[in-house]
């Protein structure tokens, strides 16, 4: 035999709900202009990634029009978008 229990709702904790606030995605876009080699380098230098992650992440932008590149805080993606940019490649963080 099973008692009905009532079943408590745990408090739900607001602090939570704002952590995503500081994971934002840094965007590359797909353009007309640059070469696999040139983004895949691009990429290598400003955020660090290695060889075969950037080879990934051109064919990505390549083929889906665009690519999560890197993830964090707003304040270390900002500078990397700058670069991207400086660069004439089309980035955005989201």
């Amino acid at each position: 035999m099973t008692k009905n229990r009532s079943i408590e709702k745990p408090d739900f904790d607001d602090s939570l709900s704002t952590m995503n606030d500081d994971n934002q995605s840094l965007i590359l876009y797909n353009d007309d202009y640059h070469t696999f080699d040139f983004v895949i380098e691009t990429l290598v230098n400003i955020c660090k990634h290695n060889s075969n992650q950037a080879e990934q992440c051109a064919y990505i932008v390549h083929y889906k029009g665009k690519c999560d590149v890197q993830k964090g805080d707003f304040e270390i993606l900002k500078p990397m978008k700058e670069a991207l940019t400086d660069k004439g490649l089309n980035a955005n963080i989201e």
